[in-house]
């Protein structure tokens, strides 16, 4: 296997020292360097000269197994699937490698030839700690409170503010990101309520569980709506303007999934009229989110630019799910985090 992905030495060690069966190829000077923790992409600028490049093409020709997505993009991914006959795993350092495979457009054969695998999960804690700092910061009028501190005022008649114990959190994805959300939830004292496409009993620190043909029908009891899901044809549009116009004004809404899973002019309208309390969004319809963007300048909204799942501890959750899943490889067993053609998630 190949160490195809920008990664630090010590990390590496635990990957070459996880089973005697893999001989694990890492070359770090022939990886683009990181630009900072958790970069996968590296420096686009980087080069090699040719004594590297064939060192580089000699590894990736011997290649079975591959840690991360060379320049981490659907080019890179095509590259090595239809360019590398021995290659029969890749593992996308990313949680939504199933759009960067959508985009490859690999056809059936060679996707049954070659498993990819993403990072789903490791991301849970800081996107859900995010969640709840959104949550946090429109319930507490987080942007009011900095407003006063800069103008140095102390208003004679201070206003109370909003608890979010005993109100209703709507989960809309129950991967682990919303499930830690739900958690972090539960601990504030909120009732939890999840909406995912499979059928089975609540996980724990979620009250009850629905489909997602009831989110429109039941979105007038959000008081706090949090959004963890991937964008595939299943979920494109899922939040859509009938749904943001049901929501009650009380509704703090947070995107940490995809852009595209909400009707983002829809949301835009909601936030500017006041028709929801406001938001916290990672994410877009387009990123980089477009300057003549109006989410830019809303008062009630947060922007981050795509950053809330960045962690120092990032790789080092990649990389226990990628040795747990290359001992599984190994062995003989079904993988972690497979993504599925056709659904792409």
């Amino acid at each position: 296997m190949l160490i195809a992905s920008p990664l630090g030495p010590e990390l590496a060690a635990r990957i070459q020292a996880a089973d005697d069966r893999a001989e694990v190829g890492y070359e770090r000077d022939l990886l683009p360097p990181a630009r900072y923790p958790g970069d996968h992409r590296g420096d686009p600028e980087f080069r090699r000269d040719h004594g590297a490049e064939a060192r580089w093409r000699a590894l990736l020709d011997r290649a079975e197994v591959l840690f991360g997505i060379p320049g981490d993009s659907a080019d890179g991914l095509v590259e090595v699937v239809t360019g590398l006959p021995r290659l029969r795993w890749v593992h996308a350092t990313s949680a939504g490698a199933g759009e960067v495979v959508r985009k490859a457009a690999l056809p059936a054969e060679a996707l049954e030839r070659v498993v990819v695998t993403t990072s789903s999960g490791v991301h849970a804690v800081p996107l859900a700690e995010f969640a709840i700092l959104g949550l946090l910061a429109v319930a507490k009028e987080l942007p009011r409170l900095l407003d006063e501190q800069r103008a140095r005022a102390w208003p004679e008649i201070r206003q109370p503010f909003r608890e979010l114990s005993g109100q209703t959190l709507f989960l809309v994805g129950l991967g682990e990101i919303g499930r830690e959300t739900a958690r972090l939830g539960k601990a504030l004292g909120m009732r939890t309520v999840g909406f995912r496409r499979t059928e089975g009993p609540p996980p724990d620190h979620v009250d009850e569980v629905h489909g997602p043909q009831r989110l429109a029908e039941l979105a007038g009891q959000a008081d706090a709506m949090v959004v963890s899901l991937p964008l595939t044809e299943q979920t494109a549009g899922l939040i859509d303007r009938a749904t943001i116009e049901r929501l009650p004004p009380s509704c703090i809404f947070v995107n940490v999934g995809r852009g595209g899973v909400v009707d983002e002019p829809a949301l835009v309208d909601a936030l500017r009229d006041r028709r929801i309390a406001g938001a916290a969004l990672d994410v877009f319809a387009t990123e980089p989110l477009p300057a003549d963007s109006p989410l830019w300048t809303l008062p009630n909204v947060l922007v981050t630019p795509h950053a809330a799942a960045l962690s120092a501890r990032e790789n080092e959750r990649i990389v226990e799910l990628f040795v747990d899943n290359l001992r599984r490889y190994l062995d003989g067993r079904p993988l972690r985090n497979v993504v599925e053609p056709g659904v792409f998630y």
